[in-house]
């Protein structure tokens, strides 16, 4: 963090995060009326009145687990992307840009401005990627001043509102929640909290979504997230695109990954021409990013940079960061100072004239002084990387000034990722000079060790800051008016026995299996935010050969028991490119099993599933749990 960068922590209070937001909302809404009548701020506004037409529209695009190398604008020497590349030609491109080499730490510091444990995000499944409810977004600033506010795509920072983007500050949602997305093709998405059927492929529905919202009401601003999951795995692309690069001798999965690319490529420019035909381009801040290195396209070119996702060297969280603004932003050019997710959000805040509420306070700093070309006043900074594994582990973590990269990894592991288990003991530090060996090929550690003490010592007191609130998995709320039914998926779960994931570590769309152990139980935490009664009905499989096993499940004080029908698990085709795609990414028909009605008081509640007895081999795999209020 650089010098300028402010430590504030809000205290947990994710029960209460709706009513703290209502009152942020009151205050921040005079505290803007105030503003605008003092003749303060840049543009001037006032806050939900017809001047807000005054200041610029933002459409901020994102997409998933593409490189800073994954563009033929940065080198590629196979992967074609035009319409990107013209966007960074006239935008102010910044080459030293860093963010976490995860998803879901990533996309918490755009919205917030914070570094990721400071929100509370410490990993990207299990709600270790669940972002706290009375974390202050992007979002909801800048619609309280005025601004609509759209998302489309992957969320990845919460699965149940209030964590949701309905209930972070967004008007429209269309998209998903989870981590990954298990198909492409005509698949079912949420609109708000419910979902509707889609024809085609996903990116160019979510283009359509985020063009739509566009050309909604341009009488005032506007605020359109577009985040795509492309071209994250599963490895899915349409058949033109795949068979242009497949043609180039290129294997499945590089062929697949590149072709999604291509395809992300092509809607960008769909949606940039867009904003030309509403007249909308001179006067819309356009925001281009990736949220961690690559993955597939890393060993093909990587723009001489060491490692891809999940790693704390360079290449796993340097990407792209083009922005765009034709009104205000003066020539295109290149800037070479390091910045880092944590910016963009008190960036386009001061871009667009709205001041945080007061208690809300960063950890980046406005980009507006390089945007404008003037570098003279920027100060020297130190930003910080982590790897998130669980509550407690200090390392994988990086230190990065404008001249060194510090970096701890742990022995033996993925640092994080889904390849294998670490050891946990952390390496020695290794230290590079990232302006005379950008590929970090010579540890400096021995020669200068005054170097390692002062930024380990520094990397060692962040960590302390960021996490002096404890980090753990936030209970599922359950009684929200905005999401009726609550879905509780296997991977939020807690379990013990023989019971496992079915694709490995708990992703997206997995869920629970072999549980071969009748002493094995399965439970999840929930808060209650309104009593009430709640039907619950479980979403399982069940062999003929199995079928018969009595199960008690029990939801706050009350217990229910139902024997397990059989339903046959029978999986869905997807349309992989790869062969570790369809073992890794698999959908599934899943039966019904009504267990009864619940009535629940307000506050904590263990929703518990325990077998009685078990005749034969497995008790049932299950996918999730449905909760359906039941509304007076």
């Amino acid at each position: 963090m650089g010098t300028s960068a402010s430590f504030f922590y809000l205290p947990d209070r994710h029960e209460q995060g709706r009513d703290r937001r209502h009152w942020i909302h009151q205050f921040f809404t005079l505290a803007c009326v105030l503003m605008a009548l003092a003749g303060a701020g840049f543009p001037q506004f006032t806050a939900h009145s017809a001047e807000s037409a005054g200041r610029p529209n933002v459409v901020l695009i994102i997409t998933d687990d593409q490189g800073y190398g994954d563009f033929s604008l940065h080198g590629n020497p196979t992967l074609k992307t035009p319409q990107i590349d013209a966007l960074g030609r006239q935008s102010v491109r910044f080459e030293r840009f860093f963010v976490n080499s995860f998803c879901s730490p990533t996309r918490a510091a755009l919205l917030t401005g914070r570094y990721p444990l400071r929100t509370g995000v410490f990993g990207v499944t299990h709600n270790k990627e669940t972002m706290r409810a009375s974390e202050v977004t992007l979002a909801e600033m800048l619609r309280t001043a005025g601004y609509r506010t759209g998302y489309f795509g992957k969320w990845h920072n919460g699965e149940q509102f209030p964590y949701t983007p309905p209930g972070q500050g967004f008007d429209e949602f269309f998209g998903f929640h989870n981590g990954h997305w298990n198909n492409y093709f005509d698949t079912p998405l949420l609109r708000g909290a419910v979902f509707e059927p889609t024809k085609g492929y996903i990116t160019d529905v979510l283009t359509d979504e985020a063009i739509r919202f566009i050309g909604n009401d341009t009488t005032g601003p506007f605020f359109c997230y577009l985040a795509y999951n492309a071209p994250h795995s599963p490895f899915q692309a349409p058949d033109e695109e795949f068979d242009r690069y497949k043609s180039l001798g290129l294997d499945d999965t590089l062929s697949a990954f590149y072709a999604m690319c291509a395809r992300v490529d092509t809607n960008v420019g769909r949606v940039l021409a867009e904003l030309d035909r509403l007249n909308l381009a001179e006067d819309t801040i356009v925001v281009f990013l990736t949220d961690n290195g690559g993955t597939a396209g890393v060993k093909h070119f990587n723009a001489g940079m060491r490692g891809g996702k999940t790693s704390v060297h360079e290449g796993g969280t340097r990407v792209p960061l083009f922005v765009r603004w034709p009104a205000r932003i003066g020539q295109p050019r290149v800037v070479e100072q390091i910045a880092a997710h944590i910016d963009l959000a008190p960036t386009l805040l001061d871009l667009c004239g709205v001041e945080p509420p007061a208690g809300v306070k960063f950890d980046g700093r406005s980009l507006r002084p390089l945007l404008e070309g003037n570098r003279a006043t920027w100060p020297d900074r130190t930003l910080f990387t982590h790897n998130p594994i669980d509550e407690t582990n200090r390392y994988p973590g990086a230190v990065r000034t404008q001249k060194y990269r510090l970096v701890r990894e742990l022995r033996g592991g993925a640092q994080g990722g889904s390849k294998a288990k670490a050891d946990r003991q952390p390496s020695l530090w290794q230290l590079y000079d990232m302006q005379a060996d950008p590929g970090e090929t010579t540890d400096l550690a021995a020669k200068l060790p005054e170097v390692v003490a002062e930024l380990s010592r520094q990397y060692e007191a962040w960590f302390d800051d960021v996490s002096s609130a404890g980090l753990r998995r936030f209970p599922i709320q359950v009684g929200h008016a905005e999401e009726n039914p609550v879905t509780l998926h296997a991977p939020q779960t807690y379990f013990d026995g023989s019971l496992k994931f079915f694709a490995g570590p708990g992703y997206a769309h997995d869920w629970l299996t072999d549980w071969s152990d009748v002493a094995a139980k399965i439970w999840f935490e929930t808060e209650v935010v309104r009593e009430g009664d709640c039907d619950v009905t479980l979403h399982f499989t069940c062999p003929a050969t199995d079928a018969g096993s009595r199960i008690r499940v029990t939801f706050g004080d009350a217990s229910r028991e139902v024997a397990v029908p059989p339903f046959e698990p029978r999986n869905i085709p997807l349309s992989h490119r790869d062969q570790e795609g369809h073992s890794r990414y698999v959908n599934r028909d899943w039966g019904e099993l009504a267990v009864g009605t619940f009535t629940l008081s307000k506050g904590p509640a263990r929703l518990t599933i325990q077998p009685l007895t078990k005749p034969e081999a497995a008790v049932m795999d299950l996918k999730e749990v449905v909760l359906t209020r039941r509304e007076p």
